[in-house]
């Protein structure tokens, strides 16, 4: 029964929810970014491997100076996430941030890693903004 009271989240202000939501999805696409940005930069792990050993396509992993930024900025996007959700409801939170994560993660692979992002994808993050605006009235 204990758990029932502490389900009740207080509805924080719309700019206040719109924050927190935008913590998640800037730190965790900053995070994502970052560790595929390190893991290219590493190069093939199968080919380390076979090379160097498992040993040394973790050693390359992470001495990548990419990588540990990247682990920070996931890290944070993670704790943003708990910090939402002591404040607001999982069936807001969750969507929200996810959602908007796949509109955030198509333009920075498109403007930080040069990934082709066809117009399919660009169309899904279109309907995903319409649904995340759905969601929020």
């Amino acid at each position: 029964m204990m758990l029932a009271a502490q389900a009740v989240a207080v509805t924080p202000n719309q700019w206040t929810a719109a924050a927190m939501i935008a913590a998640i999805v800037l730190a965790s696409t900053a995070g994502e970014v970052l560790t595929a940005a390190a893991m290219k930069s590493v190069g093939d792990l199968d080919e380390i491997r076979a090379h160097s050993g498992l040993a040394g396509a973790i050693r390359a992993v992470l001495t990548s100076p990419l990588f540990f930024p990247g682990v920070f900025f996931l890290a944070l996007g993670f704790f943003s996430l708990l910090f939402a959700l002591n404040h607001m409801n999982l069936s807001f939170v969750a969507p929200a941030s996810a959602s908007l994560n796949v509109v955030t993660n198509a333009i920075a692979a498109k403007i930080f890693l040069k990934e082709n992002v066809d117009r399919r994808r660009w169309a899904a993050a279109g309907l995903v903004c319409i649904g995340v605006y759905l969601l929020a009235h």
